[in-house]
């Protein structure tokens, strides 16, 4: 017999909330100007460059981490984005196969591109006599954006199933999540390489906080009840920490990741939660609507492309007459507001460039659905190059073959699917030609909205 933890969906909870769109633009936001005050590069007499990172240098921003970590976040809104998308699709008739195949191409396209573009530019600035170090240096700046990549696709395709747990046994579900996590940060210690299996279980568990609130969960909740699982996550964060069992600094817990993390992503949703009237009311206001209407369109292309924009950038400064000023020093501090504002600028040609891959795709006029077979290549395809830059670092050539890999898997997806209409509502065959298909349709935002 099933039973719910929590009231039955409400209409608000199954409609589009415009706070999230806010939410998530801001989160993408601060990503940037976090990722601004954090490269640093010094160009030496011999060619090379060094890199500090200096807001990890800082002291007081370990305490900071815990309210600007989030990421965790990231992830309870695609809970509550992805669980709405994949239950419209199921309803039109889609199955978990197209769900994960729209999300690949969702994901994956925006990808391809930028690991292509940057394996051609850094081969080319090889040839051209750029110090190896410095190539590598920026090849490993794009592994950043791509682990999140890798953990987000994960958490994502695992929509389906997860969401027929949490609709049998919701709070059994997350109960169990929970255990695989604290299990294996237990046996992390003896087992180093059992850390990453985590990826799974913690980014899901923080992603079924998601499902909890497109459910209605937190909206059900008192200001009182909500208030009290922000306070009881951080004492707990406060503690596991304070007694050593996890490092104090959430950079350091977040890859792999552990159970702080998901300390986070209940005091984040809590707080969401509480600021939400707050917050549709500023989504509202009619040139933040607008702005968020044409950015968040593009929020991949943007999370993708902010981070070898800003280390190109940064690069290209080191060989300029431009004043440097000292990390750290006051006029470093200052220096950051231009560089955050140059670096959105040099995002607005990259997102006219690339940013269409994010559009829906189209359906092959033949396509009936989707090659399952297919499917779970393109997964498994995208998969090998990003689990061997996380376990042996993003080289030059991983960053060439990452790309082959990740255009194989769209040729693969490329069958987008198409359900079957029934023969009293199927089109004539001369305008099925002639208009092609798009999945999902407009009204389903089966899409994803990183």
């Amino acid at each position: 017999m099933e039973r719910r933890a929590f009231p039955a969906v409400s209409q608000t909870a199954a409609q589009r909330d415009p706070a999230i769109d806010l939410v998530r633009f801001t989160c993408l936001l601060l990503v940037v100007a976090a990722h601004c005050m954090m490269v640093s590069p010094v160009l030496r007499r011999d060619g090379t460059v060094e890199t500090r990172n200096v807001l990890m240098e800082q002291g007081w921003f370990t305490p900071v981490l815990w309210v600007l970590m989030i990421v965790p976040l990231f992830f309870v809104l695609g809970g509550v984005t992805g669980l709405q998308s994949w239950r419209r699709l199921k309803a039109a008739g889609g199955t978990g196969f197209d769900f994960a195949q729209l999300r690949l191409l969702r994901l994956v396209r925006p990808a391809m591109a930028l690991l292509a573009v940057m394996w051609g530019g850094l081969w080319i600035a090889l040839l051209l006599g750029v110090h190896p170090q410095v190539i590598q240096l920026m090849t490993a700046g794009a592994a950043m954006p791509l682990w999140f990549l890798a953990a987000y696709l994960t958490a994502q395709l695992s929509i389906p199933l997860m969401a027929r747990f949490h609709e049998r046994a919701p709070l059994l579900t997350f109960g169990v999540l929970v255990a695989f996590i604290i299990t294996i940060d237990s046996l992390r210690g003896a087992i180093p390489v059992l850390a990453f299996t985590n990826m799974i279980f913690v980014w899901c568990a923080v992603q079924q906080l998601g499902f909890f609130k497109a459910d209605g969960f937190f909206e059900h909740r008192s200001r009182t009840w909500l208030v009290g699982a922000i306070i009881c996550s951080n004492l707990l964060l406060g503690l596991v920490t304070g007694v050593g069992v996890y490092p104090g600094n959430m950079v350091v817990n977040i890859n792999p990741p552990n159970l702080c993390l998901l300390l986070l992503g209940i005091s984040q949703t809590a707080t969401l939660q509480l600021l939400a009237g707050g917050a549709r009311w500023l989504a509202e206001v009619r040139w933040i609507r607008a702005v968020i209407a044409v950015a968040g369109r593009r929020s991949m292309t943007v999370y993708l492309w902010h981070l070898p924009v800003l280390v190109g950038m940064s690069g290209l400064l080191l060989l300029t007459d431009l004043p440097r000023p000292v990390a750290e020093t006051a006029q470093w501090w200052w220096a950051r507001i231009p560089v955050f504002f140059a670096v959105v600028a040099l995002l607005v040609p990259v997102i006219l460039l690339f940013g269409r891959l994010e559009d829906r795709p189209m359906a092959a006029s033949h396509a009936r659905g989707p090659a399952r077979a297919a499917v779970v290549t393109a997964a498994v395809v995208v998969f090998v190059p990003v689990a061997d830059a996380a376990f042996n670092g993003l080289t030059l050539a991983l960053l060439g073959g990452g790309a082959a890999c990740f255009a194989l898997s769209v040729l693969l997806l490329g069958r987008v699917p198409t359900p079957a209409l029934p023969p009293a509502e199927a089109e004539p065959a001369e305008a099925q030609q002639a208009t092609p298909v798009t999945l999902p349709a407009h009204d389903l935002r089966a899409n994803l909205e990183p």
